[in-house]
């Protein structure tokens, strides 16, 4: 195997070698499984009947979540309340083996809790408890802090945005500082409607209607299965992105049309998806962008890495709940689309 190549085992042994930090808005995944075999007299509305219940770390927790299987050591900072649901998140983060000393837990903020009821393989209802809360200048200070003692030993930063409050301008323009002291590679989730700068930053992932959102290009061809090669608006968006935020990179998720990545020193580079048959699409994006980050910091092209990332898309769309990818299930879908070694 020549110098130019690395062997699928090989990199995923890189991937263990990484010091992840994952700063958003953190989350409880709460979902009740069970069957339906009648509509409810009171209401048009299927009964379930509850045969189990199972916790996840969810949002940004998810996305940390998606690097512990590869061994990689991962730290999350965010916000969370001191409630119950607090505790249980706590403990799920604890069996996940996911790091939460850059976390704040504070009375007046409630446990941000996702809960799905699931039967028969499909989503019936999701229930959030949620208060949306913005970051005060005092907390946001203290994070930053925290976070810029932690930096000496930090590879990669993704940065999770949720839209529900932790993501703020002073915030990140702190953030991003701190990182740039440092020369950490900063990958984004940005979310349509919060007016942050993400100027410098090393990727920013939009799904097609956050970059359409975020670029104020009307989405003319949307749900009109045009070749995103020939689909000139959606060109428009990626390119105005790269422009307006400076970056290095925009990894466009498009679904089941796969990937888009834009760069500077290249022309759009397509990804078609993968999977065979799709189940469940929730965390699809956290998988994406935490494979994709872990490849880059690894020394993957964002091209490669990308790669990479809409192949773990792909595996974990075909799992029920927000189920991460493993390392194995990772490793075999490299090694068969990349037989002859990955490129660096």
């Amino acid at each position: 195997m020549g110098g130019n190549v690395i062997s699928p085992e090989a990199l995923l042994d890189r991937f263990s070698e990484q010091r992840l930090l994952v700063v958003g808005d953190v989350m409880l995944d709460w979902f009740i499984w069970g069957g339906v075999s009648r509509i409810s007299p009171e209401a048009p509305v299927p009964v379930v009947e509850v045969q189990s219940e199972s916790r996840y770390p969810g949002g940004a927790a998810n996305v940390a979540r998606n690097v512990t299987p590869f061994g990689a050591k991962v730290e999350l900072s965010g916000l969370y309340g001191t409630d119950p649901n607090g505790t249980l998140l706590e403990t799920t983060l604890a069996e996940n083996h996911i790091g939460m000393e850059l976390c704040l837990r504070r009375a007046e903020y409630q446990t941000i809790t996702k809960t799905r009821v699931v039967a028969r393989h499909q989503q019936v209802v999701r229930i959030d408890r949620e208060k949306r809360q913005p970051l005060s200048a005092a907390l946001a200070g203290e994070l930053v802090e925290r976070i810029r003692a932690v930096l000496p030993r930090i590879d990669g930063l993704i940065i999770e945005d949720y839209g529900k409050g932790l993501i703020r301008a002073e915030f990140v323009a702190g953030l991003l500082a701190a990182a740039s002291e440092r020369g950490i590679l900063v990958t984004v989730d940005p979310k349509p409607g919060n007016p942050i700068d993400w100027t410098g930053v090393t990727t920013v992932k939009p799904n097609r209607y956050e970059a359409f959102a975020c670029a104020g290009i009307e989405d003319i061809h949307r749900d009109a299965g045009v070749d995103p090669l020939d689909d000139a608006p959606l060109l428009a968006a990626g390119r105005s992105l790269l422009e307006k935020w400076s970056c290095a990179q925009v990894l466009l998720t498009l679904g089941e049309q796969g990937m888009l990545v834009f760069s500077r020193d290249a022309d759009p580079l397509h990804l078609p998806a993968k999977a065979r048959e799709v189940f469940d699409v929730s965390g699809a994006g956290d998988t994406a962008i935490a494979v994709y980050t872990l490849g880059l910091c690894s020394g993957l092209s964002a091209g490669v890495a990308a790669h990479l990332s809409n192949l773990a898309s792909s595996i974990v769309v075909g799992k029920l709940g927000t189920t991460p990818i493993e390392r194995e299930e990772l490793l075999a879908a490299i090694t068969l689309h990349f037989p002859d070694g990955i490129p660096l």
